[in-house]
């Protein structure tokens, strides 16, 4: 009972922020559109809560709870895990943004309001990591949070769109399987644990910054990706020493799928979906101080 009752706690205390948050939009708001508001609220809310009990069937469930204490996990996984929670409060602000503007919300509230989305929901991750035995609240994460949703709302408030994108990508590595309790036990679990196999990128949008007339393809932009593989142990290999880890650097360039439009608008929802996604292309790999050259690399 105790265990649960602890773990309520976090639960509870990032909901009532968040439906407090979600009221205080409504009050500060006389031209938006009630009804839609209340449906993204209503949205937003069951989203977060089935999220979490999700989060917590996968990380904690088997997990022994503690008092709140926090962590320094700063040189786990070669920060990998930091770049993907950048990428995360990234997205989450995206997608706060455009329900709010859809909502009939101002831009400008639209952007801090809804861009600040995901290091809210991030944040109450980082809750959970607190009142759990195996982790701990890290002051790292709040700051890859909040990177994440400062490089949405710093782009949106100088450009009003978004011209270097946050892009994921992975494959399957060969050590998911050497220790599948660390990197999950099937590709949904790998998708997020997984390290190794998992590929970061900063996609940028060339037209957008030559200027209206230009004809540069709108749809074709240029990323950098960072990556690691041979990661067996959060901080070392003690597990295996035989196995070497390594950051991995790629030049590549890359389709913006939310800049190609269609006559369907289903069509164009459906782009818009697999944004976040790079997509797969040309790729120039350095790792270890060796060139690898793809001809596409996902």
């Amino acid at each position: 009972m105790g265990k649960k009752l602890r773990l309520a706690k976090p639960i509870l205390i990032s909901l009532i922020v968040v439906l407090s948050f979600s009221q205080c939009i409504i009050a500060q708001q006389d031209s938006v559109n009630t009804k839609r508001l209340k449906t993204v609220i209503v949205t937003e809310t069951v989203a977060y809560a089935g999220t979490m009990a999700g989060l917590y069937g996968l990380w904690y469930k088997n997990e022994p709870s503690s008092s709140f204490h926090t962590f320094n996990d700063n040189d786990e996984w070669f920060q990998m895990d930091k770049v993907g929670h950048s990428v995360t409060s990234y997205y989450v602000g995206m997608a706060g943004y455009e329900a709010l503007r859809w909502s009939g919300v101002s831009r400008k509230k639209s952007i801090w309001y809804g861009g600040t989305l995901g290091l809210f929901f991030l944040t109450s991750v980082e809750i959970f990591d607190g009142y759990s035995s195996a982790w701990g609240f890290s002051w790292g994460d709040v700051a890859a949070n909040t990177a994440g949703s400062g490089l949405f709302i710093a782009q949106q408030l100088a450009w009003d769109e978004q011209r270097i994108l946050l892009k994921y990508s992975y494959n399957k590595s060969d050590l998911a399987e050497v220790r599948p309790e660390l990197f999950g036990e099937n590709l949904q679990q790998n998708l997020l644990k997984d390290y190794n196999g998992q590929t970061y990128w900063a996609s940028a949008n060339i037209a957008s910054f030559l200027g209206d007339n230009t004809t540069f393809p709108k749809w074709l932009n240029f990323a950098v990706g960072y990556g690691s593989e041979g990661m067996v142990g959060a901080f070392d290999n003690s597990y295996d020493p035989s196995i070497q880890r390594y950051r991995q650097y790629y030049l590549s360039l890359d389709i913006d799928l939310t800049r190609i439009k269609t006559k369907s608008k289903f069509f164009n929802t459906v782009l818009g979906a697999f944004g976040f996604i790079k997509f797969p292309m040309p790729t120039i790999g350095f790792s270890n101080g060796e060139t690898h050259f793809y001809a596409v690399y996902f």
